[in-house]
């Protein structure tokens, strides 16, 4: 059986992107995803937890799974 586990990072809007306007940058994502699997989990994908009213992102969770110890 499997079990899983969220991680909420933020996704700041800031800069300019190739072709103007504002880029988004995610903050501390990839330390988060090699702690995690330092500690036996895989990455699987990530969920939008908040966004504008224009549709971007502010904050994500990104979801983890691992075998449940014993199964």
């Amino acid at each position: 059986m499997l079990e899983y586990a969220f991680e909420r990072v933020s996704a700041d809007l800031g800069g300019y992107g190739l072709f103007g306007g504002v880029r988004m940058e995610t903050e501390g994502h990839r330390e988060v995803i090699c702690r995690r699997a330092a500690e036996g989990w895989r990455y699987v994908g990530f969920i939008p937890a908040s966004q504008r009213g224009t549709g971007h992102i502010e904050e994500m969770d990104l979801v983890f799974e691992r075998e449940m110890p014993g199964t």
